[in-house]
């Protein structure tokens, strides 16, 4: 086991034991499919004549305290780098990396190599106070780095599994597949983003399949929302606005240029389209505004079991299914009941029995504030909007309610309990 900072700067021998150079950067190939850790394929000489890339096969002991080749300086074919391999100092030391497992950005303070089977692999990425310390090159503190290795070792030492290198000012070099970052919670990603300036932002919502990318973009304003998705084709930002819940695309299309919102609109499916621009044509901080238009409406003559039938097959397009509201043919809203209510009576009864027609609603022109406020006062999770004719046109989460009152990180997980 050794660190790259450690080896810098070493002195390179020839089999004659002519000093070469000094050892200034080594050379890995990226991971793939079946090696999960970078490979060493070359060391990077300083010589008086300049850079000498020299192939692992050539050296006798990387480890050393100075490096001997197998070859006279004359003899050694260089090595050709191919557009995947990574330079470990130039490209990774001092980089910003998402710690998948820690859902956090860090720093690349060193980097552990390991042999297997007389191979070198870049093991693990040191984040810690140790990794400084080498770098520092302060021997004084060679034993305090050594123990304060070992006791961050669970938080200073992350395996190169779980990174992910950001561009920064250089290429992208590592792909962590987009199904692992879709592990993460929407929040996480939210957090992970909110860490990124907007180039590493979209670089990393690139990875993410559409249903993935909309659901995170839901965790974020949405002018950065808009900044995120300003250079996606319009193919791609229709798809991800279909996925995400209608009141969270009218946001973000009212922070795009008028022109472009437009074009959208059109790329988008009819239904999905339509939903939005009702939602549009309402007041922005206006109940009519914030509102969700996905929302579950059954018929008082229905039985307990027919209506647990239809939960079954649409409660995944609703944003809550903890309420649920009893409509007439013409939407009008007649009662609500929850989900705890309907599971507890019989099959057989129908909802006009147990629904509750006492409704506490606010009309679509409301504005946020008065949202809040009823939200509050009757503890309510989602509250139905309905206009002077009390026909039900969508609900209010407390989360979007309470969006003026609590920080958006916390306001946006409320929903999702009941879901």
């Amino acid at each position: 086991m050794a660190f790259v900072s450690e080896l810098m700067g070493r002195p390179v021998s020839d089999i004659d034991g002519e000093q070469v150079g000094r050892l200034k950067d080594i050379l890995a190939s990226a991971p793939g499919e079946r090696i999960a850790h970078p490979l060493i394929r070359a060391i990077i000489v300083q010589t008086r004549q300049g850079e000498l890339i020299v192939p692992v096969e050539d050296v006798v002991a990387l480890l050393a305290p100075a490096v001997p080749l197998n070859k006279r300086r004359s003899d050694i074919v260089p090595y050709t780098p191919t557009p995947n391999d990574l330079y470990l100092v130039r490209d990774v030391l001092d980089k910003q990396i998402i710690d998948i497992n820690g859902v956090r950005v860090v720093r690349v303070n060193d980097l552990e190599l390991t042999r297997v089977n007389g191979d070198f692999y870049v093991s693990n990425v040191d984040i810690g106070g140790a990794g400084l310390i080498r770098r520092l090159g302060l021997k004084g503190l060679a034993k305090r780095a050594k123990s304060l290795a070992a006791s961050e070792k669970s938080t200073g030492i992350i395996s190169w599994d779980d990174v992910e290198l950001l561009a920064g000012d250089q290429p992208m070099r590592l792909k962590v597949p987009g199904e692992k970052l879709a592990e993460l919670h929407p929040a996480d990603l939210a957090e992970i983003l909110s860490d990124l300036n907007r180039t590493e932002g979209r670089d990393l919502l690139e990875k993410l399949d559409v249903e993935t990318l909309a659901d995170a973009l839901e965790e974020v304003e949405p002018d950065f929302q808009a900044s995120l998705v300003e250079e996606m084709p319009n193919e791609k930002v229709a798809d991800v606005l279909e996925e995400m819940a209608p009141d969270e695309a009218a946001d973000l299309l009212a922070e795009l240029p008028e022109d472009r919102s437009k074009e959208l609109l059109k790329l988008m499916e009819t239904d999905e389209a339509e939903d939005v621009k009702h939602l549009l044509t309402f007041p922005v901080d206006s109940a009519g505004g914030i509102m969700n238009t996905e929302f579950l409406a059954v018929r008082q003559e229905w039985t307990a079991a027919q209506t647990l039938d239809y939960l079954r097959q649409n409660a995944s397009e609703a944003e809550t299914i903890y309420y649920i509201y009893v409509t007439d043919e013409q939407n009008h809203l007649q009662g609500v009941f929850s989900l705890r209510e309907l599971v507890l009576v019989k099959p057989r009864t129908q909802v006009k029995e147990f629904m509750q027609d006492r409704v506490v609603t606010v009309n679509v022109l409301a504005t946020q504030d008065e949202c809040a406020q009823v939200v509050s006062k009757y503890n309510l999770l989602a509250l139905p909007v309905v206009d002077d004719q009390r026909v039900l046109h969508g609900i209010v989460t407390a989360g979007d309610a309470l969006d003026k009152i609590i920080p958006t990180a916390w306001k946006k997980r409320l929903p999702r309990i009941y879901r």
